[in-house]
């Protein structure tokens, strides 16, 4: 049976990954180290994998696609309604991977690095701001709160 879709609790050291078949019957429940996620998923077909959106899933994301899996993150107040029974990772990663099936229209793209480094309208760089208003001034510099302070 191929896997379909994946649902990933992410952690510090111990990912629980559960999938799913085209039927909805459960194929995969495994536990892996941090160091051995990739290399299993490349092993895999490419399938639907879903991960609650945190501080590190956007760089997993980035390493899952890579190996031409679809991802999907998914904030946790989304995969909250879907937990069955106890709070615990393989809890989670069930209704991580029933919430990817569930939420079809809603994508979050993943946090690349140089979108950090695109300039915005206004915040091109820090200080950008004094600099403009120091050039309209005609260079005069003052401080309107100043009096008030000696």
């Amino acid at each position: 049976m191929t896997t379909t879709t994946l649902g990933i609790d992410l952690a510090k050291s111990v990912f629980q990954l559960h999938g799913v078949n085209a039927q909805g019957a459960i194929v995969l429940q495994k536990k892996l180290r941090r160091g051995a996620v990739l290399s299993f998923l490349g092993k895999l077909k490419p399938c639907l994998i879903g991960m609650e959106a945190c501080a590190t899933s956007h760089y997993w994301a980035r390493e899952i696609a890579a190996l031409g899996h679809t991802v999907r993150l998914i904030p946790p107040s989304y995969v909250k309604p879907y937990v069955k029974r106890q709070k615990n990772d393989a809890a989670d990663a069930e209704a991580i991977c029933e919430a990817v099936t569930a939420c079809h229209g809603l994508k979050i793209l993943s946090h690349c690095p140089t979108d950090a480094r695109i300039p915005r309208a206004g915040h091109d760089c820090p200080g950008q701001w004094m600099f403009r208003l120091l050039f309209r001034r005609g260079g005069e510099h003052e401080r309107p709160f100043a009096a008030h302070i000696v």
